[in-house]
């Protein structure tokens, strides 16, 4: 029996259906086939999106052609194709405008089209889309039947349910993905995995805590830099019904300002140049769960509007689509400005403030700690004691007494790279043998207090060398003011900006002009 010459046509597409590909390659290879079996001059896909079809791949037409939007309201062939709901022709003398008229490629392109074939395709008994044959000469299709093209589309629909399932699956596996990620996020920032510590200050802050696990309640976090504003977001995420939905965290201030919206609520695909696809923002991964804020007070106006109406209504728009998507997210916001006083000064809106300070949870110093700082101190002792491949890190008694009497500015962060440091610095003063168990003195921390800060009584008083350049002296001043600002920081420049309460882009021109910024 001879095989149908169907058949070599068919196979690769069925055997495509189960192969994970581009959809654009998906697509191209569709439409090759589908012209082998019904021989045109011009063949297109085209999605329906709203009250409009877009060109999704094309063979035959210029290449102008996939840029395309034809709007249904102007193109009464291709309504009258999704109105008919089976495969029709177009006969010759058609008065209705074909909207290829001029685009087929050949030695002739400003010909008009004069045969016209389109299917309409249906993917779960909705409309999808279209399938469109065309030709330059009339009498083209005069030999297919329309069944066989209703067929065809039929098969047309298939490949593109199948790879419309498999991008869902990739898109649904990146979403787990940046999941997986916002979670290592959370673990890297923040080492203590529980909010360590036994002082009045902290038990006030972990009843507030508990209570506020019981409630839906926005949560505005306050606190200095390196304070634990993301760990206690976490413990309040931890203590609610939402623990096990995800946390995302979002960090505003690293985030450019054209990025920003597209990050919080998403984007369509074409949304933007480099919008090749559909992807969900921070606050539909967060959906049923918690989504936290942090440095809330750096978005842009523009942002802060919509998010408000998020805030409000539970409603979101993507990037570039007119279409709203309720979620349910419970929102902890964070910052360590002043947020009253930027309301005051027009760069965080009232409204929004008010929403998200329904609950204001201030995170206290270390400072105002107390002994905690020991605590802390052996907390991350023990982490770096693996590290160095040593049975023991301790402390001596000296260093308890200065880490006790140090002010802290950096709080928390500034402890934990302190520890490692001194222990670094405590194991290189070791000479022959490594030993077992390392003890961190007082001057291995390296604090300011730990240093004279007067001369010996003995010692004659040194004269002040004279100043024989104000500028240079206010330069060297700034310069020491910045050096330390920024080693504090690591090296984060908008918290430097903030830490010094000066506008960023002033602060970086006088980086530069002090020789600490390329």
């Amino acid at each position: 029996m001879t095989p149908s010459p169907l058949i070599p046509v068919l196979l690769p597409l069925l055997d495509d259906l189960a192969r994970d590909m581009p959809q654009d390659e998906r697509y191209s290879r569709l439409l090759q086939a589908l012209q082998q079996l019904m021989p045109c001059d011009a063949i297109a896909l085209l999605r329906l999106e709203d009250e409009q079809l877009v060109p999704l791949a094309v063979r035959g037409l210029s290449a102008d052609a996939l840029g395309r939007r034809f709007r249904l309201d102007e193109h009464p062939r291709l309504a009258a194709l999704l109105d008919n709901g089976r495969a029709m022709r177009f006969a010759a003398d058609c008065t209705l405008p074909d909207p290829y008229d001029g685009l087929v490629e050949g030695p002739h392109p400003q010909l008009a089209v004069h045969d016209c074939l389109g299917c309409p395709l249906y993917i779960d008994e909705r409309p999808w889309g279209l399938l469109t044959l065309d030709a330059l000469d009339a009498r083209c299709f005069g030999r297919i039947a329309l069944d066989q093209l209703d067929a065809v589309a039929r098969l047309a629909a298939a490949t593109v349910k199948a790879g419309e399932r498999l991008s869902s699956l990739q898109q649904r596996a990146d979403d787990q993905h940046r999941l997986a990620e916002s979670y290592r996020q959370v673990a890297g920032q923040v080492a203590p995995r529980e909010l360590i510590g036994n002082s009045s200050a902290m038990q006030r802050l972990q009843e507030e805590i508990n209570l506020l696990g019981k409630s839906e309640l926005p949560v505005l976090i306050s606190g200095e830099t390196g304070v634990g504003k993301e760990l206690v977001a976490l413990a309040i995420q931890r203590s609610s019904p939402r623990a096990s939905k995800p946390l995302i965290s979002i960090n505003c201030a690293a985030l450019p300002e054209t990025l920003v919206e597209s990050e919080l609520f998403g984007h369509v695909r074409g949304a933007f140049s480099g919008a090749h696809s559909e992807r969900r923002g921070k606050f539909e991964l967060a959906h049923g769960g918690t989504l936290f804020l942090d440095e809330v007070g750096e978005l842009p106006l523009s942002v802060q509007a919509k998010l408000l109406r998020v805030l409000q209504s539970g409603q979101l728009q993507r990037v570039g689509s007119d279409r709203e998507h309720q979620v349910d997210v419970r929102v902890l916001a964070a910052s360590n400005r002043n947020l009253p006083e930027e309301v005051q000064a027009g760069r965080l809106r009232a409204d929004l403030y008010h929403r998200l300070s329904a609950y204001p949870l201030h995170v206290p110093p270390l400072r105002e700690r107390g002994r905690d700082v020991l605590l802390l101190a052996g907390f991350f002792l023990e982490q770096n004691r693996p590290r160095l491949h040593l049975r023991g890190l301790c402390l001596s008694l000296p260093a308890h007494s200065a880490l006790l009497a140090y002010h802290w500015p950096g709080n928390v962060r500034e402890l934990e790279h302190l520890i490692g440091r001194a222990a670094l610095k405590a194991l290189g003063r070791q000479r022959g043998e490594r030993p077992d168990i390392l003890s961190i003195e007082a001057s291995d921390l390296d604090l300011p207090h730990t240093r004279p800060c007067q001369p010996c009584p003995a010692d004659p008083p040194m004269p002040a060398a004279p100043i024989r350049d104000l500028r240079q002296a206010v330069d060297d001043y700034q310069r020491q003011l910045l050096s330390g600002a920024l080693q504090r920081q690591q090296g984060n420049w908008a918290a430097v900006a903030r830490e010094l309460r000066v506008d960023r882009a002033n602060l970086h021109r006088l980086a530069q002009r002090l020789g600490l910024k390329d």
